[in-house]
């Protein structure tokens, strides 16, 4: 269980993470305008990390529309992949060995087991959950390959194979046990695990890392000690938890913004090109603008 309300009290190192699956929106603004004020007034270290892992989604021109939207905004960082430092490299898609170093302590430590279930949930995996396929999360998971093969033993022999091999692989959570803790911004949290949330994915067949696991492995690496993001990412917060526990890891503290809604009450997307940082600087909004409450005239048109 987590209880820190607050980010630690040495050095403050937060984080911007944004995929370059799109043009940012007006929710990105907010957000990341949020984890920049925080490390601003924590005297504090910002991070830019690009979450670059989506190969068939990801292109060059989003990154750079990011970096230089951001900016616009004024949001400035320490370290980056356009900038250096001392945790790099920055990029998602370089950071493989990462990545594989982690799984093989999972495996080692009996917490994942090989899953040959269907693709749909496998797709999302890739991405935060709030990007990918499934607009609401991954679904529990019902278990059917968990039962299969615990009896077998499977995670010493995972240890020994090359992680990047053809297999899905899921973490797998202790059901009933609630997952706690305190958001910086909305208080009090409980997940249960088994009910709000099943055995999740932290590798897919492809060879590449879940968001989850990614997630997990590149804060710690990079010593980030507070998380902020989107409330729509709460409950992946019970999940890294777990992940943390199992590898090791000390967990940040955390701090979920509101969401940005459309006239509808549906939540900004990237699809949502309207409202896209880019399209409101060519329709001649200022900075202060976009970050004020003045926003919400734009997005009721």
């Amino acid at each position: 269980m987590n209880t820190a309300a607050h980010a630690p009290a040495a050095h403050y190192r937060g984080r911007l993470a944004p995929s370059p699956t799109g043009y940012l929106h007006i929710g990105h603004a907010l957000t990341f305008h949020a984890a920049w004020q925080r490390a601003r007034d924590a005297n504090g270290t910002l991070v830019m990390r690009m979450e670059d892992l989506d190969a068939e989604r990801s292109r060059g021109v989003y990154a750079k529309a990011a970096y230089e939207d951001l900016r616009w905004l004024g949001i400035d960082w320490h370290e980056g992949p356009d900038i250096g430092g001392p945790f790099a490299p920055y990029a998602q898609s370089q950071r493989g060995d990462f990545y594989r170093s982690a799984l093989r302590k999972l495996a080692a430590g009996g917490f994942i087991y090989p899953c040959r279930c269907s693709r749909k949930d496998l797709v999302s995996a890739l991405s935060a959950p709030h990007e990918g396929a499934d607009p609401d999360d991954e679904p529990i998971y019902p278990g059917t390959c968990r039962t299969a093969v615990h009896a077998a033993g499977p995670s010493e022999k995972l240890a020994r194979e090359d992680s990047s091999g053809p297999m899905n692989l899921r973490f797998r959570v202790p059901d009933g046990e609630a997952m706690e803790f305190i958001d910086g911004n909305l208080g009090p949290q409980c997940f249960v695990a088994g009910v709000d949330f099943g055995d999740f994915l932290v590798w897919r067949r492809d060879g590449e890392p879940s968001y989850q696991l990614a997630c997990v492995v590149d804060d710690a690496a990079m010593q980030i000690r507070e998380v902020v993001r989107g409330r729509d990412l709460l409950k992946s917060t019970a999940r890294q938890i777990l992940l943390n526990r199992a590898l090791g890891y000390a967990d940040p503290a955390w701090f979920h913004c509101s969401l940005v809604t459309d006239a509808g009450g549906k939540r900004l997307a990237k699809r949502h090109d309207a409202l896209s940082i880019r399209a409101l600087r060519e329709q001649g909004l200022t900075p202060e603008e976009v970050l004020s409450d003045r926003t919400q005239l734009f997005i009721q048109k």
